[in-house]
């Protein structure tokens, strides 16, 4: 199961319409039939009842219908959780202002965990970008 077939789930359940539900996604209506289809075949069953403009919950869609929406609400929260925690990790908002990220560029070493690439928020303060931001 992929985010964007429990999106587009959630899409279709409230504008009842595939079509409509793609245009309020920003996908092509056959790119959201095929992401549908896919999950029913996962779920072992049609989740919805197709008919010409329109479109209604089975009684599958009906009962994962709420879990659905719980695993949406989650990823929502869990991306909320990852920007609030990335804007106070940013060395600007570290108590020595950084200092430590400044020493690693001035004496050529990669940042702390960066696997051998340097950290782009650390090459950012280098270059002066954040540093001259506040």
């Amino acid at each position: 199961m992929e985010m964007n077939q429990v999106r587009f789930f959630l899409a279709i359940c409230e504008e009842l319409n595939f079509t409509r539900a793609a245009k309020r996604c920003g996908v092509a209506q056959p790119s959201l039939t095929r992401a549908i289809k896919r999950l029913e075949a996962e779920f072992g069953g049609p989740l919805f009842e197709r008919a010409v403009g329109s479109s209604k919950l089975t009684a599958l869609g009906t009962l994962v219908r709420r879990d659905l929406a719980q695993i949406a609400r989650s990823a929502d929260g869990a991306k909320r959780k990852a920007e609030l925690y990335r804007a106070e990790h940013t060395p600007s908002h570290q108590p020595n202002g950084g200092a430590n990220a400044q020493a690693h560029i001035r004496n050529g070493r990669r940042s702390p965990g960066s696997r051998g690439r340097t950290d782009r928020a650390f090459d950012a303060i280098g270059n002066g970008v954040i540093a001259n931001a506040g």
